[in-house]
């Protein structure tokens, strides 16, 4: 999933964004930088009627906030931009819909999965009847939204079919895309124990994960060697998972945080294969 898109009606990169260096410094890394310059950009804009940057600085300073692990008040931080993005915008609108599906992703952070589910599902819903050429991309991030919630909720054959399907229809769409499917596709056959099977799309997602961009690789820091450890503990492999459940640690400390979802989910994985 792409956090700043360079298509659709803002370019939040470009030279003369007033966004430009906050989006720079969160794809460095330097997320407490970026939620600092974003928070400023959107007060400096607040006053303004229906201003178009100030709910986008809100949302780009929510998605810093969760880079650090602070995902309630990521949350909060969705929660003020929302209403904000639907005057400027309007409530069907690709950048509307985009920041109702990454709120709803953060949710997961906290536990609460079947409010991600239905607001994913919904968000899909909503953009796949839009025509826009952004709306396919907000749709098939939604979907992948879903797809963790309902591996988080038990609902794993249901997880794996949707993945399926939207890794069919993701063909012709950036890489990354198909990495996080992958990955939660893996996460879905892991529950099911079917974890040879989950071990290939850990595999499959690693190879995509190297290809791509490192401002890319460093959103999903860790996750690939968490999966890949998850399904080689389950195939009776120990030593290796150990290995890899070390790397995803340390991988996700490095870019993340200690107090971030998936340094939390490493950390826990450690600690069990260590027992």
């Amino acid at each position: 999933m792409r956090i700043f898109r360079p298509r659709g009606p803002l370019d939040v990169s470009s030279v003369g964004s007033p966004l430009a260096q906050a989006v720079a410094m969160h794809r460095a890394g330097r997320h407490a930088d970026a939620e600092r310059e974003a928070r400023a950009v959107a007060a400096s804009r607040s006053r303004r009627r229906n201003d178009t940057w100030a709910p986008v600085a809100l949302h780009v300073a929510a998605i810093a906030a969760g880079a650090q692990g602070r995902h309630a008040e990521a949350v909060a931080l969705h929660d003020e931009a929302l209403p904000h993005f639907a005057r400027a915008f309007g409530d069907g609108h690709p950048q509307t819909l985009k920041a109702r599906s990454d709120r709803a992703q953060v949710l997961t952070s906290l536990g609460r999965y079947a409010e991600c589910e239905t607001e994913c599902k919904a968000v899909a819903s909503a953009a796949a009847r839009r025509p826009e050429p952004e709306a396919a991309h907000v749709a098939l991030a939604a979907r992948n939204g879903q797809v963790f919630a309902l591996t988080a909720l038990g609902r794993h054959p249901e997880a794996e079919a949707l993945a399926r399907e939207v890794l069919a229809a993701a063909r012709g769409m950036p890489e990354r895309f198909s990495l996080v499917l992958r990955l939660n596709l893996a996460r879905s056959l892991n529950g099911q124990a079917r974890h040879e099977e989950a071990l290939a799309e850990a595999e499959h997602a690693l190879r995509l994960h190297r290809g791509l961009p490192a401002a890319e690789q460093r959103p999903e820091a860790g996750a690939v060697d968490l999966a890949t450890a998850t399904a080689l503990l389950g195939v009776g492999r120990r030593d290796e998972a150990r290995v890899r459940a070390v790397a995803a640690h340390d991988a996700c400390l490095a870019v993340l945080g200690p107090d971030h979802r998936r340094t939390e989910e490493a950390r826990e994985l450690v600690d069990r294969i260590g027992a």
